[in-house]
């Protein structure tokens, strides 16, 4: 049997009946071709059955192409591990076991990713010596021996108020040799709570996903409720839901260039930029009256309208942030020691970012040309486009001006926007979602791409609900950055990342 997937395009719909289920051995080689030819894996997941679990796997085709594939197999209680082999596979199967309770035989290195209940009935593959089920960062870690090399315990609790996560360094002297992240104190249920809906928490529930990403995961949910519906949003709507995604894009990449700086002790852009995200954060709430967008995108379109008056403050408001944010930021690149303190720290290879799957700003501060919003196109986007660019440094220098370059560009795209708002209603009527159905939503948020996928019933419910936030990606991309630095250098590479832990955890 040759492998084949079912090729569609981005937030289209289409029957469960037509994702191709070829055996075991036809699956796993498909899949390990594919990626060795140049596809990408945006999720990976596991539906659990009395037997096992059947396996789904969506792929990006390369840039250009516009496509995206799915194809699904069925396993028993374990299924062959192509971690060694695709990097980018590695959290993907550790959480299919985690959940499924079937296990990647071969795992490189078989832990839990979110300490999780299982979807499904049963016992999980990992307990503590008492019998009970672990807790974070409670196991065992990758350790290095050899003289003078020593163990660095940082968190979950931190200084300040932060989201907990655990990292274990290994080191010699100052110089990292390795860093092991954990993660899974923020865990919330979130997909296990997905399931038999959407109902009237639905919405709520995929707008605090990452709460800093409330138009991103929004944009992705109501993508999938219209093809499952078989309604399109109004181009009034899908103007103002770009408009919501730019602006949360803004807000973050400001407030992330501000950190950045305070890390490196430059504290005039550290103070300029924590004023100038709240006047993006305020332009949010301009249009919805939620600085983080909550409530502003509905399925068929958006909750809040835009008059005259609004899109004129909005204009107004986006000349002054421009000004200020370019003053702002060129103090950066005018400084010598703060430059010092950015080149040449926290590398990740080309080689590397592509080998696990780095995606967003990450990913393209490393040479990766991708984005969500040019190569799988969806709402406004499918015919204003915005400029990709990328850096070819790989350092946190890169990742740095990576923001400041997708910051002018997303306030182009706000001002094209504002002065040519499409006339029409802002909101259709939704209609009852398909049974039996499958569909793929991808996003480009402001951490990168954003994959939800949704697979219904035959009574038209979530039979499952697939989320994979753009950390998911990125977080082993922080400990490939920290080999070979200095242990002094993690605040800075980790802000130059700036990952959700509950978005990773769900």
């Amino acid at each position: 049997m040759s492998f084949t997937m079912k090729t569609f395009y981005n937030g289209t719909s289409f029957s469960r009946s037509e994702i191709p289920m070829p055996d075991n051995d036809t699956f796993f080689q498909g899949v390990l071709d594919s990626i060795t030819s140049g596809w990408r894996v945006c999720s990976y997941f596991g539906v659990p059955n009395p037997d096992g679990a059947t396996l789904y796997c969506i792929m990006s085709a390369r840039a250009g192409d516009g496509t995206l594939g799915i194809a699904a197999t069925s396993v028993g209680r374990s299924f062959p591990s192509l971690a060694t082999s695709c990097p980018q596979l590695h959290l993907f199967e550790r959480e299919i076991a985690e959940q499924c309770l079937v296990r990647p035989d071969g795992h490189p290195w078989f832990k839990p990713v979110r300490f999780q209940k299982p979807l499904c009935e049963g016992e999980s593959f990992w307990r503590d010596s008492d019998g009970g089920g672990l807790i974070p960062a409670v196991m065992d870690f990758y350790r290095v021996e050899g003289d003078e090399v020593h163990e660095v315990a940082v968190g979950p609790v931190h200084a300040g108020i932060i989201e907990p996560g655990h990292f274990r360094f290994q080191c010699h002297g100052e110089e990292v040799f390795h860093l092991e992240i954990a993660l899974g104190f923020q865990h919330r249920g979130i997909e296990r709570a997905l399931i038999g809906g959407p109902n009237s928490r639905t919405l709520h529930q995929m707008e605090t996903i990452a709460g800093d990403t409330t138009i991103g995961h929004g944009e992705a949910y109501c993508m999938n409720m219209e093809a499952l519906a078989g309604i399109f949003a109004s181009p009034r709507a899908e103007t103002l839901r770009g408009i919501a995604l730019e602006l949360e894009r803004l807000a973050n990449h400001t407030g992330d260039l501000g950190a950045i700086a305070g890390d490196v002790g430059y504290l005039p852009t550290a103070s300029f930029c924590g004023r100038i995200r709240g006047d993006f954060l305020n332009m949010t709430a301009l249009i919805c009256g939620s600085r983080f967008g909550r409530g502003l995108l509905k399925p068929g379109g958006v909750g809040y309208d835009c008059d005259a008056a609004i899109t004129d403050e909005l204009y107004k408001r986006m000349q002054a942030a421009r000004k200020d944010l370019s003053g702002a930021v060129g103090l950066l690149w005018d400084t010598p020691s703060v430059m010092a303190r950015l080149e040449d720290v926290g590398t990740v290879s080309q080689v590397d970012a592509r080998e696990i799957g780095l995606v967003g700003p990450a990913a393209r501060a490393c040479g990766l040309n991708r984005d969500v919003r040019r190569d799988h196109p969806f709402g406004i986007f499918r015919i204003s486009q915005i400029p990709v660019i990328t850096e070819n440094s790989c350092d946190v220098a890169a990742r740095t001006m990576q923001r400041w370059l997708e910051a002018e560009r997303s306030m182009d795209f706000i001002d094209e926007q504002i002065r040519h708002l499409p006339r029409g209603v802002y909101r259709n009527t939704m209609k009852a979602i398909n049974p039996e159905c499958c569909t793929v939503s991808l996003t480009e948020g402001w951490r990168g791409e954003i994959c939800h996928v949704a697979l219904t019933d035959e009574l038209g419910r979530f039979e499952r609900y697939k989320i994979v936030d753009p950390s998911f990606h990125n977080w082993n991309g922080l400990g490939l950055a920290l080999r070979n630095q200095q242990i002094s250098d993690f605040p800075l590479c980790n802000k130059s990342f700036n990952l959700s832990y509950c978005g990773f955890d769900l």
